[in-house]
């Protein structure tokens, strides 16, 4: 999927970073919308551009048709700094995240059906019924109900945030971050993946989870992996 040079034009007081991703949300947001994760105008996207600024998606755009000129700069107390657009509603949820986990580069929040489906039964993530869940993300809990786009959002998150790369929200949908935007995408990803084996799982009868001792030996696995990926 090629983003065209003419979408954006580089400002004066812009460097080649924040070109980069800009096209990259533009990217994943289009990735997202075509997964279905993104109807209509849902679901954010968000990527540090340095300590003091907040690269984010704007409120009332499909992703599909997003253009990095879309995009709004905003500072961490939540101050508009540029941009034609009014910022996301969910721009406190993002913060929360940021302020609370200094190793986050990016932020995805979406409306993956499976996974949404299972905040809306009331239900997290949290049985390991496949390696691939161990190996991933883990356990990933649901918060409590909260109204889009006000700050309950980002308090029902505060106490998931330090412990985990990914949530539910109660019948609203699901946020990731990580590393950088990759990183949250692919982990959004897998919370959809993961929530649609469970579904499938409880389908066919009565999932098997994983044993103790099983679980135990994917994390030397994770361990293993994760420094061969360095």
């Amino acid at each position: 999927m090629k983003i065209q040079e003419e979408e954006y034009a580089l400002a004066e007081n812009e460097d080649r970073t924040e070109l980069r991703l800009r096209r990259e949300i533009v990217l994943f947001s289009k990735l997202l919308y075509r997964q279905g994760c993104m109807p209509g105008t849902s679901g954010n996207l968000s990527v540090r551009l340095d300590a003091e600024r907040l690269l984010i998606t704007p409120t009332g755009v499909s992703k599909f048709l997003l253009k990095a000129a879309d995009l709004v700069v905003v500072d961490f107390d939540g101050r508009q700094i540029s941009g034609s657009r009014k910022v996301t509603s969910e721009l406190n949820m993002h913060l929360a995240i940021y302020r609370h986990r200094d190793d986050v580069q990016a932020v995805v929040h979406s409306h993956p059906p499976y996974a949404t489906a299972f905040a809306c039964a009331g239900r997290g993530l949290e049985e390991m019924l496949c390696q691939e869940a161990v190996m991933t993300l883990g356990v990933v809990p649901l918060a409590g109900y909260a109204t889009t786009g006000t700050g309950d959002v980002a308090a029902s998150l505060v106490s998931y945030i330090p412990h985990y790369d990914a949530v539910l929200l109660a019948n609203h949908g699901a946020v990731s971050y990580g590393c950088s935007l990759p990183d949250a995408f692919q982990k959004m990803e897998t919370v959809e993946h993961l929530a649609h084996v469970a579904f499938v799982a409880n389908q066919l009868g009565t999932p098997r989870a994983l044993k103790e001792e099983q679980i135990e030996q994917l994390l030397v696995a994770r361990f293993r992996y994760l420094q061969n990926a360095q």
